[in-house]
């Protein structure tokens, strides 16, 4: 029991769930900047040089905007599925059973034994 204890410790880690999500993220990432250069850069210089891409960057920009939806999809889908409830989790297992009182300020111990002390002498 105490490994399984100790695993969930290690994957509840803050960095291994970072890590995992900036992976995922990264890779996604990755393929919208590819299409980006192959799909509209790369013919927008062509064009430049003076061939004739122009169906290659409507094709391009076309499969750049299925991309940013597939990044913004993938995007939701992690933050949804795996960073919400891990979230809502770490928050639950980090909340203290009883809470502390705040500590009383100097004044008030002093004003509480002057308090006491008058009541004293008035007895």
């Amino acid at each position: 029991m105490s490994m399984i204890k100790e695993f969930k410790e290690f994957v509840m880690r803050g960095n291994i769930i970072d890590l995992a999500v900036g992976v995922v993220i990264g890779g996604a990432f990755s393929k919208l900047v590819d299409g980006v250069v192959k799909g509209v850069i790369g013919p927008v210089v062509n064009m430049v040089k003076g061939e004739d891409t122009w169906p290659s960057l409507v094709q391009g920009v076309w499969d750049l905007g299925n991309g940013i939806l597939n990044f913004l999809l993938l995007a939701a889908v992690v933050f949804f599925i795996f960073v919400k409830p891990i979230n809502k989790l770490r928050a639950l297992s980090s909340k203290p059973n009883s809470p502390v009182p705040p500590p009383v300020p100097e004044e008030v111990k002093l004003l509480t034994e002057i308090r006491d002390l008058l009541k004293k002498e008035q007895v």
